[in-house]
């Protein structure tokens, strides 16, 4: 019998953020099945400053290897459909996907939460620290958007929020597999 995980759904994204502008150039979130994707975001025009280019932020690069809004709104729509998805509740993250779907006109399929609101036996401190000391242990950059899902998800799977049902198939009772 196959193995099926149900894993809570997780996202972090990195903004640039000036007096200038601000706006989500980098974006990863986690499936069900505990899978995570990341990529680069192409900015909306209408978010960057008029007068050149935003600091700390490589603008050629994002629109030559960004992926376009609208392709990452249409992902987002077939990956966490009514979904609940947290976030680490540090960074205006609600905002940020907000930013997204609008400048595509679309709805945001899922429902941003705080991962407080998930593991709800600890304080937003307490889990900011396990979460750092995750990263910090397994050596994790904590500006890149996938590390800080995959903290997130070793912070559920400690919490015990992984469920897993049914058997992994035990390759030595395959009957085909004989000498």
């Amino acid at each position: 019998m196959p193995q099926t995980t149900s894993v809570p759904c997780f996202l972090d994204i990195e903004f640039c953020q000036s007096d200038e502008c601000s706006f989500p150039f980098a974006i990863a979130w986690s499936l069900p099945n505990g899978q995570m994707k990341t990529v680069m975001i192409e900015p909306d025009d209408s978010w960057l400053p008029d007068d050149g280019d935003p600091p700390d932020v490589d603008l050629r690069y994002l629109r030559e290897q960004g992926v376009p809004l609208i392709e990452l709104a249409q992902v987002l729509h077939e990956d966490l459909p009514d979904q609940t998805v947290y976030v680490d509740g540090l960074d205006p993250d609600e905002s940020l996907v907000e930013m997204i779907f609008e400048a595509v006109s679309m709805d945001a399929p899922f429902e941003v939460a705080p991962v407080s609101e998930l593991i709800t036996t600890l304080s937003l401190a307490d889990i900011e620290d396990w979460r750092r000391s995750l990263m910090f242990q397994h050596g994790l950059e904590p500006q890149l958007p996938e590390n800080g899902v995959y903290a997130l998800l070793m912070l559920a799977e400690q919490q015990g929020l992984v469920e897993v049902s049914g058997q992994a198939d035990d390759p030595s009772d395959d009957p085909t597999d004989e000498v």
